[in-house]
């Protein structure tokens, strides 16, 4: 529990970062431009910091979290398939991938070990 718990903390911390970072950060901006991507900025951003609310949030409602790790995986899942198609390297591809993975231990943990609010 205190694991899953930590994992939480990590993944939501980052987000609330990484979200606040995609609506104010001009590197990010020039990264959606890249990424040809740049109409989905803001979004992307504001899902992340919602995700990052909801698995704060979840845990002290279940439904939530589960919610919440489930769209952040789908994020990361779309953001790795983007790096991997514009040919971005291994250590430019990696971040999404390894979020994309906690979030569905997360997920699946929730999933498995507990009852719905």
């Amino acid at each position: 529990m205190r694991f899953i718990k930590l994992l939480i903390l990590i993944s939501s911390i980052s987000f609330l970062f990484y979200g606040v970072s995609a609506l104010i950060n001009p590197e990010l901006k020039k990264e959606f431009i890249r990424f040809g991507l740049s109409k989905f900025r803001i979004l992307t951003g504001v899902l992340q910091l919602l995700g990052a609310l909801g698995l704060i949030l979840g845990l002290f409602n279940k439904t939530l979290l589960l919610i919440s790790a489930l769209g952040l995986s789908v994020l990361m899942f779309l953001g790795f398939l983007t790096r991997i198609k514009i040919g971005d390297n291994f250590f430019q591809t990696l971040p999404s991938f390894v979020f994309l993975i906690l979030n569905l231990v997360i997920f699946i943990y929730t999933f498995l070990h507990y009852e719905m609010d």
